[in-house]
């Protein structure tokens, strides 16, 4: 079965009119009450001190909190307020409740926010506060038994922090699918990766316009090859779905069926490579109809 990580206290990190908002995730919870998907959703764990300091400095995890107690934004896109600091310790135990899920259920979505991928060991940044599938990532690895852990990333965006956490670290092969030129300005094809870890970042940037034909071909010709030769025993997906083509934020044309269809190949992967063992966090996705059907449409492959 498939496990949904799901708390309402990821609503009271509240933003207003910002793009970020509350109303995306209360949509796809609407979509998945009013389908007939085999899941069973599960209340994630509030992470700890430790557990974030897995990926963050002391002292950005004190910012974070005192920014937070007095409303105060980290950057002029990532605004917080009195409830973010434990909003975002619920999402990134979210991630880790995922991880943890996958000792019993077949496979694990955390359908959380604040999003994560663009926040950096001391510096959050693009609507991100902790980076969340990385604390996800050094928990499987630090404390569940795993050694190679491939991340897929299909947000619109490039995961500049997920990047620069494991980018001289050979035990998390980081992939990803992009919009280039895009926020936050990286993810060229020449960043592979630095020191032991070079050659385990792979980013593979397209141009505007672009939709699920480019989308699969990528998947085809250079995910699957890498995982066959990676072979992960974990795979987790930053699953942002601000490449479709009703999206505001960026200038793909993914549908939700050409989601449905990435989910289905990073299935296989995960079927062939670690037994199945597949765990996506959400990231972005501003569009709710946009995105709540998609996530559905994912939901549909991980649960069949």
């Amino acid at each position: 079965m498939t496990a949904i990580i799901y708390h309402r206290d990821y609503l009271e990190h509240e933003t207003g009119n910002h793009p970020e908002n509350k109303y995306r995730l209360i949509a796809i919870m609407n979509e998945i009450q009013d389908s007939n998907l085999n899941i069973n959703i599960i209340k994630p764990k509030q992470a700890s001190i430790d557990e974030v300091n897995l990926v963050h400095t002391p002292n950005y995890i004190k910012k974070v909190a005192k920014y937070s107690k007095n409303e105060l934004p980290l950057d002029p896109d990532t605004i917080t307020c009195k409830d973010s600091y434990e909003t975002a310790l619920f999402s990134a135990g979210g991630a880790i409740t995922a991880v943890d899920t996958l000792d019993k259920e077949d496979n694990a979505f955390a359908l959380v926010r604040p999003p994560r991928h663009h926040a950096l060991p001391d510096k959050g940044m693009g609507f991100c506060l902790f980076n969340n599938i990385g604390i996800g990532a050094k928990y499987a690895l630090d404390k569940k038994g795993y050694e190679r852990v491939m991340i897929i990333d299909w947000d619109v965006h490039h995961g500049n922090g997920t990047q620069n956490i494991f980018y001289d670290d050979p035990s998390v092969f980081y992939f990803s699918i992009h919009q280039l030129p895009c926020y936050p300005g990286t993810g060229f094809s020449e960043e592979r990766g630095l020191g032991k870890g070079e050659r385990f970042t792979k980013n593979i940037p397209l141009p505007p316009g672009s939709g699920d034909k480019e989308y699969l071909d990528i998947f085809e010709k250079y995910l699957a090859p890498a995982a066959d030769k990676y072979k992960p025993d974990l795979i987790l997906v930053s699953a942002g779905f601000d490449a479709h083509i009703d999206d505001p934020m960026a200038d793909m044309n993914v549908t939700g069926k050409g989601f449905e269809k990435m989910a289905s190949e990073v299935y296989s992967i995960a079927d062939k490579h670690c037994d199945g063992k597949l765990a996506m966090v959400l990231e972005g996705g501003y569009n709710p109809r946009a995105l709540s059907y998609s996530v559905k449409k994912v939901l549909e492959v991980m649960s069949e």
